[in-house]
């Protein structure tokens, strides 16, 4: 008898398609339209800078809330709004022409993208077993580098063809596919297993954890359990060092080449595709190297190669360094988000997962929301990236130390 494809593998595809289009749409996309922008509105670095913070204080505002809102609601309503009002207020990016309404849309924007992506990143806990936990989330994250990937691409494309006005017809078509994405999401995703009386994946003929309840609304009570958990404060403040850091080195990644460098805008979306598609199977790769040795010295080894990357882009100032720096960040970007939503799911269990998820991200927020202003800052007073890229770097590796000391989950949820 032929055996059917478990629709877990549907659902993570779904999640996949979120996080092309929030993430490498609605964010990455950011990084290689910012030397247009600053062109085309007249910005200095501080205010492109704080452009990207506004975008970070939408996630960190709704990243948490979101969370809380999927493991009430379910993740297929929560995503989908979410999808939805980033595709409109992306599109309404490309109207922009004061800093005032350009920051709004990516407070909005932002607002979008954290409901959007801390439920789908959770998806991994609810669909699959803690062994192959890591492995399905890392497909989810995996989005991130083919949208980032695909953002290199398109974008200088779209400049190139409408020269002065190339980045607002960028937000325009961006948005759009967002929307798009918004459609097939809610068409096909599915909350828990139970929807459609399965299992999670791994546990089709070896019940190796509790199957959550059908009842997918979490009450106040199991709510403050994540409040109340240690072990997720601690997990927070690893996440943050990763937010703080890499935030800095992806939004002036394509200003330092084109602005500092003397490099050409194509040649810097270039570069950008292929940390894009070098990224796309991170996820899988760091989230696999996690479930076998472990989430503490993973997410250390993770954070020792994506500091490297950093120092290396500051201090190697030729093609060599550029290639080597994309390449080491490309392999390992988005390895410390799998790591952390794999362990918030280790340690609550899959009902939780979003809503712990959704906690953790707080501190991830927050250490985003600093790191473009403080690039930019350093960025204008120094006169050079170095500076930011350099202690980017220094953060990174103080996250290496402390990753160190996580705490081992246990293995029944």
């Amino acid at each position: 008898m032929e055996k059917k494809i478990h629709y877990g593998w549907i659902v993570i595809f779904m999640g996949l398609v979120t996080t092309v289009t929030a993430h490498g749409f609605g964010r990455m996309a950011y990084t290689i339209l910012l030397p247009a922008m600053k062109d085309g509105l007249h910005f200095d670095y501080t205010q492109l800078g704080l452009l990207g913070t506004g975008n970070f204080i939408g996630y960190l505002s709704m990243a948490i809330i979101g969370g809380f809102l999927a493991a009430r609601f379910g993740t297929r309503t929560v995503i989908a709004s979410a999808l939805l009002l980033m595709g409109i207020t992306m599109i309404l990016t490309g109207l922009a022409k004061s800093f005032g309404f350009a920051f709004a849309m990516r407070l909005l924007t932002g607002l979008g993208n954290g409901a959007a992506y801390v439920p789908a990143m959770a998806l991994g806990s609810a669909w699959f077993s803690i062994k192959k936990r890591g492995f399905a989330t890392g497909i989810v994250s995996g989005g991130i580098g083919l949208g980032t990937f695909l953002s290199g691409i398109i974008v200088p494309y779209i400049l190139t063809s409408y020269g002065t006005d190339g980045w607002r017809y960028s937000w325009y078509i961006l948005g759009t596919l967002v929307l798009i994405a918004a459609v097939i999401v809610f068409l096909f995703l599915r909350n828990q297993p139970e929807d459609k009386g399965l299992l999670p994946v791994g546990q089709e003929e070896k019940k190796d954890g509790p199957v959550s309840s059908s009842n997918n609304k979490v009450s106040s009570l199991d709510w403050g359990k994540v409040y109340r958990m240690k072990a997720l404060w601690y997990l927070g403040v690893v996440y943050f060092f990763y937010g703080l850091s890499y935030i800095i080195y992806i939004i002036f990644f394509a200003a330092y080449l084109v602005k500092e460098m003397g490099c050409t805008e194509a040649w810097a979306g270039g570069l950008w595709a292929t940390v894009g598609g070098l990224s796309i199977f991170c996820g899988v790769i760091w989230g696999s190297i996690s479930d076998r040795i472990g989430r503490g010295k993973g997410a250390a080894l993770a954070y020792l190669v994506l500091g490297s990357s950093y120092i290396v882009y500051a201090l190697l100032k030729c093609e060599t360094g550029f290639y080597l720096s994309a390449i080491l960040f490309g392999l390992t970007a988005w390895s410390i988000p799998t790591i952390m939503a794999a362990t918030a799911g280790d340690l609550v269990g899959p009902r939780l997962a979003p809503a712990a998820l959704g906690f953790v991200t707080l501190f991830f927020g927050i250490g985003q929301s600093i790191g473009p202003a403080l690039g930019g800052y350093l960025a204008d007073v120094s006169s050079s990236f170095t500076l930011p890229f350099l202690v980017a770097g220094i953060i990174s590796l103080v996250g290496m130390i402390f990753s160190f000391y996580l705490k081992k989950p246990a293995q029944n949820l």
